[in-house]
């Protein structure tokens, strides 16, 4: 079965009608592009290559296109963030939460949900690569690339989200605190992984699609600890992002100016709407708990000297000091 009728089957098969990608219609837009392209194409050098203005690339297809991936990171980033949120909540605020959301959540429909989440984030990815690499295809260009590009500079890329790699390591959490009460179980479709002590979560869905995080601090080059995900989608220590964005953890990554960037992609204003990974850092704490125990007497002996040297900086401003 090719991938767009796939799509297709997997969209008109959800419980709810959520935004996705319109392969069908972009794919005729692009067959009239080539249909066009072809009659004016009198000598070689112009058949099938696109025309200095094209309504169709222009004006139709990219405009498009960008309304529906913004439309699908924001039904994902907000489901997956009530999801979340409903999971870590404790005392008056759970209850609350799980009276006021639809339908009873009992375990199972927690990890199923968090399932179907990842499913269609990366099923509506692969349908984005492989509309944009038939748009190259046709036009004999680099434009559907730097579409991307442009898209993930939008913070519109879904595979960018930071509720990507929480929803990932939230069904972990849940698969392991249902079936295995004493050791870390993987399931066959998500695995933590570590190659010379250097963890990744990778995931794998369809034949053409696998996903793979880093879960090494590019500042210290150790694990992430109490791990943050910056707008761009790349994670850091919360220690380290505070360094980073030349800001105290007193005030936190919310005060951060907007033209700090980030030290990866060196993109800017990527800190104030920073993600603190909860479920990412519960996930990581129980896969090595002996080395978790280190890292967290280690960050607190920190934490203290940066807090001392905070409050003693802002007394000797006060007092004119």
């Amino acid at each position: 079965m090719k991938f767009a009728k796939k799509y297709e089957k997997y969209m008109k098969g959800m419980d709810e009608d959520l935004p996705g990608v319109g392969l069908k219609r972009l794919k005729k837009m692009l067959k009239k592009c080539r249909s066009d392209l072809q009659s004016h194409g009198n000598d070689g050098s112009s058949a099938g290559r696109c025309p200095g203005l094209c309504s169709v690339c222009d004006g139709s297809f990219f405009p498009s296109l960008l309304n529906e991936m913004s439309a699908v990171v924001g039904c994902f980033n907000e489901k997956a963030k009530r999801l979340l949120e409903l999971h870590l909540a404790s005392g008056f605020k759970k209850y609350t939460l799980w009276f006021t959301s639809k339908g009873h959540k009992s375990h199972g429909t927690l990890i199923q949900q968090g399932k179907d989440l990842v499913t269609y984030a990366i099923i509506n990815a692969v349908a984005m690569r492989k509309i944009l690499k038939k748009y190259d295809k046709i036009h004999y260009s680099k434009q559907g690339q730097e579409f991307k590009a442009q898209a993930q500079s939008l913070h519109i890329e879904i595979l960018q989200s930071p509720w990507l790699c929480e929803l990932m390591a939230f069904y972990m959490n849940l698969r392991r605190s249902k079936k295995n009460k004493g050791a870390m179980e993987l399931f066959g479709d998500c695995s933590l992984i570590f190659d010379d002590d250097k963890p990744t979560i990778s995931c794998n869905l369809f034949s053409s699609m696998r996903v793979d995080i880093s879960l090494t601090c590019s500042i210290c080059l150790d694990t992430v600890f109490d791990p943050v995900a910056l707008s761009c989608g790349h994670i850091y220590c919360y220690l380290c992002s505070c360094s980073a964005a030349s800001v105290t953890i007193v005030d936190g990554l919310k005060s951060a100016e907007r033209k700090s960037k980030c030290p990866l992609c060196r993109q800017p204003g990527v800190f104030p709407n920073a993600v603190h990974l909860d479920e990412l850092n519960m996930l990581l704490s129980y896969s090595c708990p002996e080395y978790w125990e280190k890292r967290i007497q280690m960050e607190r002996v920190e934490r203290v000297r940066l807090a001392k040297e905070h409050w003693e900086s802002q007394c000797r401003a006060f007092l004119g000091m």
